[in-house]
């Protein structure tokens, strides 16, 4: 523990070091500093631990100022328009109670109100302008730090009833701090902006009915989303970036692509149409050509297994809350959550020699698991699912081969659907895990060593494991620059033990082989959500569930449409006729409009050289060609599950 006369000794970024007296501020060391600097300053990092401006040093380490213009800047300044938020509603409304804001504030920020009713289009106006007006103010935010008395007696002078409830949630011990700006206050940790007029411009986003605590049983409380930034221009920026991402909501695109749908008779679980249940289907045919040519056996396996088998796997002690129970016959039977015990039982069948290891079994098996109806969002978070799952069995030697494998089955699927740009990160020992530190310290390792072997560049998610092993996740930045964690290679010494598996080795010895668990698109459904998204619903041809449609000019070229339709569907690839009485260019913007890759426009010229002319969606066309060499081009390029048209 540090006392106030001890130094600290903070390294900037320049490598120049600077001594403190313990308990001397960021802001501080900011002003010693220069006063341009302490006045542009927003906040700062110890260590790479994001540090309040007025928050007491009581470490040495490396050490950054922000100001509004450093990258980090964001989320300062978001976490304090928050606060503001707050204040303005509370002005509007003082009777209002106000509940917990967002702990990430990398892109908005929230706050859950007690209020009568939803809030409407006219009170985002009214809030607005009265955020606006709290700015102009350009009060400070001050940190404070309370004893728990002390804390109880403010909120409950400001009849703050849900707050008394958060103050429960800090463990006893734990510093508990408030923060001020003019009249309001508020429990937080911070970190938070020097002054108002440091969030530059402020914008209310969408609102909606939350459940106190996340919680079903308890009272519905009214949410508003917002963002802030330094600048006007950094605003208009996200805002333009929102209404790309809207345009390429998923949910909107399936509608309106007749992909899938949703029905209350089964709450979060996606139905697919027809065109939809191609792609599907399209999506599992690669994943099972890669599967042959990576030495994959495909396995199949139940649903519904004893409840004791979720017992000896872990998963009842520490995955419950997710599962779905039933009872036949007496026994207490679960729905499968995930296929890695399905798999051990398989291997357990036999004694299994060294010489027959590794064995790969991928399984794309109908998962279940509860997901809350509040965090359910179209096909990203879904109660039914399946994945391209996987699971090796192999060797302590084996190991680092079969990772690197993995790892580069995993690029080489991504780099197919155009996910060039990702990120590979490390995730280790959770709180809440099972066996030995021994055990994790081995398999943390192992995952590093075959990363490490490939020259690959990685993050370390510390504490980000799954329970029973440290994994290594995967993260694809789509068209419009989100990031998406997709794929998994998880390392796994548990679950073998857990059901005694084993294997004869070369010494004669029985031996516990390792588990590798191994998923690439993941959920079959987010998976697909994430593509439309990606695509904007414009799929690339091998997987457009119509990849060309021809369109006579006019009713009597129907029959030779028709003889068209036939020659390409002969060869395999999914062709439509679009046969109504209508305008040539209605019928060219609906095909448009469906994303279809090909438009094959037909009248007199074309009946008569047999040709069709071909039009791509995006523009540029082909001009005309015979019925056999757009066939021999378009099955090229599905062969080659090609992007280009």
């Amino acid at each position: 523990m540090t006392t106030a006369t001890e130094l600290l000794t903070l390294t900037l970024p320049n490598g120049d070091t600077k001594e403190v007296q313990a308990g001397t501020t960021p802001l501080q060391v900011a002003e010693s500093i220069g006063p341009r600097l302490a006045k542009d300053a927003i906040g700062a990092e110890l260590d790479g631990k994001v540090v309040d401006l007025r928050h007491p040093l009581s470490a040495s380490g490396s050490f950054r100022l922000f100001t509004t213009k450093s990258p980090e800047a964001g989320e300062f300044i978001r976490h304090s328009a928050e606060h503001v938020l707050a204040d303005a509603v509370k002005r509007l409304w003082p009777e209002v109670e106000i509940d917990a804001g967002r702990q990430d504030h990398s892109e908005k920020y929230q706050y859950d109100f007690r209020f009568p009713r939803p809030f409407s289009p006219e009170d985002f106006e009214t809030i607005e302008a009265k955020m606006v007006e709290i700015l102009a103010e350009n009060a400070t935010f001050e940190r404070q730090e309370l004893s728990r008395e002390e804390a109880k007696d403010l909120f409950t002078e400001l009849g703050e009833t849900l707050k008394l409830e958060r103050l429960g949630d800090i463990p006893e011990g734990e510093t508990i701090t408030v923060y001020r700006h003019g009249r309001f206050v508020d429990l937080c940790r911070g970190p938070h902006v020097q002054r108002a007029s440091q969030i530059g411009a402020i914008k209310l986003l969408e609102a909606s009915g939350v459940y106190f605590r996340g919680d079903e049983a308890n009272e519905m409380l009214q949410r508003i989303y917002g963002t802030a930034f330094g600048k006007a221009k950094e605003l208009d920026e996200y805002l333009q970036r929102i209404e790309e991402a809207r345009a390429r909501d998923h949910r909107r695109l399936g509608q309106d692509l007749d992909l899938f749908s949703f029905n209350p008779s089964a709450p979060a679980a996606p139905f697919f149409h027809p065109k939809g249940a191609v792609v599907y289907k399209e999506l599992e045919q690669f994943i099972r050509e890669r599967y042959a040519a990576y030495g994959y056996g495909e396995v199949l396996t139940p649903q519904i297994l004893d409840v004791e088998l979720w017992k000896t796997s872990g998963h009842y002690d520490n995955y419950r809350e997710a599962m779905f129970f039933t009872e036949a016959d007496g026994r207490e039977l679960a729905v499968k959550p995930m296929n890695c015990p399905t798999h051990c039982l398989i291997f357990a069948q036999r004694l299994r020699s060294y010489r027959d290891l590794p064995i790969r079994y991928a399984d794309f098996g109908r998962l279940h698991r509860y997901e809350r109806s509040g965090v359910t969002s179209g096909l990203m978070r879904v109660r039914s699912f399946c994945q391209d799952d996987a699971h090796i069995f192999c060797t302590d030697d084996q190991v680092e081969s079969e990772v690197v494998a993995a790892v580069h089955l995993i690029l080489e699927v991504y780099r197919t659907f155009g996910f060039d740009d990702m990120e590979i990160e490390v995730s280790t020992r959770p709180e809440k895990a099972i066996g030995s530190p021994e055990m994790w310290d081995r398999a943390e390792g192992s995952l590093k060593a075959a990363l490490d072997g490939q020259e690959m560049a990685y993050g370390v998610d510390e504490g980000g494991g799954a329970f029973y092993g440290p994994k290594i996740d995967f993260k694809v930045k789509d068209a419009i620059g989100r990031q998406w964690q997709l794929g998994t290679v998880q390392l796994d010494y548990q679950l073998p033990q857990r059901f005694s598996l084993r294997y004869v080795g070369a010494d004669g010895d029985e031996h516990r082989p390792v588990m590798i668990h191994r998923a690439m698109l993941g959920s079959l459904e987010r998976f697909m959500g994430v593509l439309i998204e990606h695509t904007a619903g414009a799929f690339p041809l091998w997987l457009a569930p119509v990849q060309a449609v021809i369109l006579p000019v006019s009713e009597k070229f129907k029959d030779y449409g028709e003889g068209v339709r036939r020659q390409l569907a002969e060869n395999g690839i999914r062709v439509e006729l679009d046969a109504r009485g209508e305008k040539l260019g209605y019928k060219i913007r609906e095909a448009q409009l469906q994303k279809i890759p090909y438009m094959l426009v037909v009248g007199g010229r074309e009946e008569e050289s047999e040709t069709v002319a071909v039009r791509r969606r995006a523009g540029g066309d082909l001009g005309a060609l015979s019925v056999a060499e757009f066939s021999e081009r378009a099955k090229d390029l599905i062969s080659k599950r090609s992007g280009e048209l």
